[in-house]
Formats: structure tokens, sequence, C-alpha cells
């Protein structure tokens, strides 16, 4: 199995792309994972048959990250998926709000990496960030998430490139719609949500935004980050896999 014996990080893993990745690892040979969630509570509740190391914190704290690296031991993976959404207009806008995204998803994403790096050292290894279609096609009243995002996708080229003597690949994933719970930060999905259903406001949704006319499963996002991080992979660094079921076409 292309995980066998490996012991791999993941971020935001508590819910939605981080849990099915961990699930997924742990099916493809993982023998331990480093799970990362502040919500505590669902952290707790994973069980997964593999030696499972669960940190419940916020991944844009420095100091949480200095207590996280002794940790890191041995780290053969990374996936870098923590993230928040939100959603409002550039002159309407908080600065709080810019920063609180800005925070968890470009700050929390280069300290991730940055520790990733530091453990993989000269042994090398393989690192995937969680981006998003929000980072290459421009959209109305997403400034905050699609900065972080784009900015994200940049990073991931220049930690590529000072991976890659070190044989460390990082690249990235941008999915378009994925039916996961941080929807429910978007106002305009969690109204509609509320009026027909969480299915068929997904539904709903997809069917606008995407010619498949579809979001994907958190599953589906999992085994192509799996794919990005093994040796299958083995010559791709510095690139982002789009799928977004040809949502920025």
């Amino acid at each position: 199995m292309p995980f066998s014996r490996k012991t791999a990080l993941i971020t935001g893993a508590a819910s939605g792309i981080g849990l099915a990745t961990a699930r997924y690892l742990v099916e493809q040979g993982a023998r331990r994972l480093i799970l990362i969630d502040r919500d505590a509570e669902s952290l707790a509740r994973i069980d997964l048959p593999c030696t499972l190391d669960l940190l419940p914190g916020d991944v844009a704290d420095e100091t949480f990250w200095g207590q996280v690296a002794v940790r890191l031991d041995g780290l053969d993976h990374a996936v870098v998926n923590a993230g928040v959404a939100g959603a409002g207009a550039i002159a309407d806008l908080d600065f709080a709000e810019w920063r609180r995204i800005l925070s968890v998803n470009l700050d929390g994403a280069f300290l991730t990496v940055r520790a990733a790096m530091r453990a993989m050292g000269e042994r090398g290894g393989s690192i995937v960030a969680t981006a998003s279609a929000a980072g290459i096609k421009p959209e109305a009243g997403v400034a905050a998430y699609g900065a972080s995002k784009a900015a994200l996708i940049h990073l991931v080229k220049v930690a590529a490139k000072e991976g890659a003597p070190a044989n460390i690949r990082v690249n990235a994933i941008a999915p378009s719609g994925v039916e996961t719970p941080v929807w429910d930060a978007v106002p305009m999905f969690s109204d509609r949500a509320e009026e027909i259903g969480r299915d068929a406001a997904f539904a709903e949704l997809a069917a606008m935004a995407t010619p498949l006319g579809r979001y994907a499963k958190p599953e589906e996002i999992a085994a192509q980050i799996a794919f990005l991080l093994s040796d299958a992979a083995a010559l791709i660094t510095g690139t982002t896999l789009v799928s977004d079921g040809g949502y920025t076409l």
C-alpha cells in the first residue's frame, strides 16, 4: 500500500476534507497520524486503526507549533488543510474579519508548511495544501478568502522550489465546491440550506456554478490529495491540481 508505515500530519482534521483524508491514508497503510484541529471535542471523537496523536490547537498560533515540533519526528507527509471561510464586499468588510480569515488560511498555512519542512529535513517528504478555486477565479464578495487562497498557491510554489534540494515536494489542490461544514459560515448557503435542506442547497449551488453540475464529496478530494502525496506523483511539485467541476473555465 502506498502509505505503508508512513507518518502524516493533517490540519483541520476533525471534519470535511481533513477527516476524509485521515481515513483514506489509514486505509492505504499509514502507521501514524498527527491530527490537528481547534475543535477539540470533534477531534477527540476520531477513532482510526493506527497510532493517533490528537492535538487540539490553533494553526495560526506560533507558540502552539513550538509545542507540536517535538511530535513531528519521522514525518513523511503533511496535509495543510485547516481553513475558514467568510464573505463580504471589500467596502463593507471589517478589518478584523479580513485578519481572521488571513490568519488561519495563510499564517496558519505558513506555520504548518514551515514545521513540516523542518521536520522532514534532508529525508524528504511531500506536502499538499488545500487551496481553492476562489484563489484562481475572482468573484465578488470573497476578497479575504480568495486572497488568502491565491497567496497560499504562491506559497506552495516557493516552498516547492526551496524544498526540492531535500526532495520535499509541495503541491496544492484547488477545489471549488466541496460538501463540507465550511459552507455553514457562508450566509448565502446557510440561509438557503435552512429553507430547503443541505443536500438540496448543495445541488442548487452546484447546478448554477459548475459545468459538471455537482460539487465534490470530501472523499473524492481526499483521494486526489493522497495521489499528490504518494510516489505516483514523484515528479510533481509546485503545481496546483484544480478539481472544480469546470468552475474556473
